[in-house]
């Protein structure tokens, strides 16, 4: 049994939750959000409408890997519509810079052309000097979309440049010794 499948989610106050067949949607004062279940795994709501279930429906590979997971999501569901979620980036380079033209991120790392990262909606991006916040109520593409953004130049072990996570440590490496 799954450890963390069996745990019931709780639902904060504010937050509104409603199984529709074979979705749940999650309201809150900062968004919406819907997952699509699978058939593998039940969700149930509890009679006092604080706590939501999840049970498995076949006791398949498949079904025990989805229970977890599936309670996993509401939980993520249940937070990123109360509180959100926000991932934080520096740029470490010198001359190198992101701005914020619309909809879309413009980095300057280097390159001959300028990269660009679209930014879906959703999703705010807020860019001060070198940092790089992404914030949202979606945690995977909040995520998605910080790596997307970190994925143009990622640090790089010798000189320590590249775009990296504010709390991620780059092991810096040596470089080549000269004589003999």
């Amino acid at each position: 049994m799954s450890r963390n499948g069996k745990k019931p989610v709780e639902i904060a106050k504010g937050v509104t939750v409603k199984i529709n067949g074979d979705e749940v949607a999650v309201s809150g004062p900062k968004g919406n959000l819907s997952y699509n279940i699978k058939p593998e795994v039940k969700v149930t709501l509890s009679d006092d409408g604080k706590e939501v279930s999840v049970e498995r429906a076949a006791e398949t590979r498949f079904a025990r890997a989805m229970h977890g997971t599936t309670r996993s999501l509401i939980q993520n569901m249940i937070v990123g519509v109360t509180e959100g979620y926000s991932k934080s980036l520096k740029i470490v380079g010198v001359g190198w810079s992101a701005s914020l033209a619309g909809n879309k991120i413009q980095l300057n790392v280097g390159y001959a052309d300028t990269r660009i990262v679209e930014v879906p909606q959703g999703i705010t991006a807020d860019i001060k000097n070198q940092d790089i916040k992404i914030s949202g109520v979606d945690k995977q593409l909040v995520g998605e979309i910080a790596a997307k953004i970190r994925e143009h130049r990622k640090p790089e072990p010798y000189n320590g440049k590249g775009i990296m996570y504010t709390n991620e440590k780059v092991l810096r490496k040596q470089g080549k010794a000269f004589g003999g």
